[in-house]
């Protein structure tokens, strides 16, 4: 027998998620300010004479790229080294982010650190309520509170209040999510369009739209489909398909190298070309051996198709479980794994309602006490490996150093 899901008014429960929310990111202000204090001043702080505080040392590294964006925009030829290849240039960022923070800095004076950051939190604040929109109706209010906590505090969650796309992404990915499970396609076609120009992901997400598509087909019998539904249910697949090309095709148009984008994006791998699934075989031989590497590269997509497909990932949906599969599946064939994997992990939130043990069908033990049980070790780790990641990572160490 299916347990009853516990469920507040709406507005109640939009407002404990953004006090849930507000105190994951006091606790990561927090470690950012520790991490700040053993920050030696460089050029990418604002200065070697420059003492570091907190707006410059939260647009870091991307932030950096970002803020060029910003305040110069694209360049319209693409830089050759010595070598002959594409070097790095802004092609390889989304535009999105950057130009909002334009448009604020334009109206309000400020300058690129306050206004990214700010840009960053606030879109943050809203994925959050929207993720917890999403996931309520499906493993109770309870459970959704827990998950946006964890999701909120998990190690690279410091990137959702600095000067990096991950906040803005989220918000699109839900919200892309939401309306798709509310059915409003056309709604989603809109939101497409935004995720191509904010983060390369609608690769996967129109593989979740052509799932959704196919079990609305399958209803047809007792939900009949108009040919006004069929059209926005066509719009919201295309709308993925157009995200997936827009920012490779503006970079085309406005350098005029149909491989603008592909050949800048190299320039940040190891290879000459984006190399699909090699990367990954290479760095695992690195780190655990000939043996053990290629032997990690299968247990690891075994162990995650087991989270996903099994009974205790039911009330996921078929959307979330979809998203759960292909947005790794696409990290593995277009990411040089490296440092920047543990934020790349950040839009895999179902997975926390797996870890949380709230997925099952009859959403037993979804009640405070045992989900608390299961949650807190989990914040725990979580919070201190956000420690480590802003340390670690985040933190600059001169003259050079790996980014987050």
């Amino acid at each position: 027998m299916t347990e009853a899901l516990s469920l507040r008014p709406r507005r109640e429960f939009v407002l404990w998620v953004l006090a849930i929310y507000a105190l994951a990111r006091v606790v990561t202000t927090t470690i950012l300010v520790v991490v700040m204090g053993h920050q030696v001043p460089s050029g990418m702080t604002g200065g070697e004479d420059v003492p570091v505080t907190y707006f410059p040392f939260t647009a870091l590294w991307d932030g950096q790229w970002y803020q060029l964006i910003a305040e110069h925009g694209y360049p319209s030829t693409l830089p050759i080294t010595d070598s002959g290849k594409v070097g790095e240039n802004p092609w390889a960022f989304y535009p999105l982010f950057p130009f909002i923070a334009r448009g604020v800095m334009a109206v309000t004076g400020l300058g690129f650190p306050v206004v990214a950051s700010t840009i960053a939190l606030l879109c943050g604040f809203a994925a959050a309520v929207i993720m917890g929109l999403l996931l309520r109706r499906r493993i109770g209010d309870p459970a959704a509170y827990l998950v946006v906590a964890l999701w909120a505090s998990f190690p690279a969650s410091v990137t959702l209040q600095l000067a990096y796309t991950e906040s803005l992404a989220m918000l699109l990915l839900v919200g892309y999510l939401y309306a798709l499970s509310r059915e409003r396609w056309l709604v989603a076609a809109v939101v497409a369009l935004l995720v191509g120009l904010s983060r390369p992901i609608a690769v996967p997400l129109g593989v979740v739209t052509l799932v959704v598509l196919a079990i609305r087909w399958r209803q047809r019998a007792e939900r009949p489909i108009p040919a006004r539904e069929y059209a926005a249910m066509a719009a919201s697949l295309v709308g993925c398909g157009v995200a997936g090309l827009l920012w490779p095709a503006i970079a085309w148009w406005r350098t005029g190298v149909s491989t603008a984008y592909t050949d800048t994006m190299a320039a940040w791998r190891g290879y000459a070309t984006v190399e699909p699934f090699t990367p990954w075989l290479d760095k695992a031989r690195y780190f655990l051996g000939d043996t053990w590497g290629p032997v990690w590269l299968v247990v690891v997509p075994l162990v995650l198709i087991a989270m996903v497909a099994g009974p205790w990932a039911d009330r996921l949906g078929a959307d979330l479980r979809t998203w759960s599969l292909a947005y790794p599946a696409y990290l593995a064939v277009v990411l040089d794994p490296y440092t920047s994997i543990f934020r790349y992990l950040v839009p895999l939130f179902p997975l926390l309602v797996v870890m949380l043990g709230a997925g099952w069908a009859d959403a037993r033990g979804n009640g405070w006490r045992r989900l608390l049980w299961r949650a807190v070790p989990l914040l725990v780790v979580f919070i201190a490996c956000q420690y480590w990641w802003t340390d670690e990572l985040w933190r600059f160490v001169p003259p050079s150093d790996y980014p987050p």
